[in-house]
């Protein structure tokens, strides 16, 4: 099986890249918070792939501002709930409910 991210993944992936290679390291104002917010990124978009990494990412970069204190903020192992919402299928039978349903016109005789 391949491992490798899909086409789009790539793509931001390389948007990423290039800002570290050639803006990052121009304006070395440094990141508020561990990993950077380029590198958490890479991290979520290889995790959790282009549309949640970039969910992520997005939020990520619009936390790290002059306001906040930063610190240790690792790409959680799982993707937003937003992104997995429609992907979990609950189980529609409950304990118990099914020889309540099973046959309504019982209760009427």
């Amino acid at each position: 099986m391949d491992d490798r991210p899909g086409l789009p993944t790539r793509l931001l992936m390389g948007l990423v890249r290039g800002y570290q290679l050639l803006f990052s390291a121009w304006l070395r104002a440094g990141c508020r918070y561990s990993p950077s917010c380029s590198n958490y990124a890479m991290q979520s978009l290889r995790r959790h792939g282009a549309a949640a990494g970039t969910y992520l990412a997005v939020g990520r970069v619009l936390r790290c501002n002059p306001f906040c204190l930063g610190g240790h903020d690792p790409v959680p192992d799982n993707p937003p709930r937003l992104f997995t919402r429609f992907t979990e299928r609950p189980s529609r039978c409950r304990p118990g409910s099914a020889s309540s349903t099973a046959n309504p016109k019982a209760s009427h005789d």
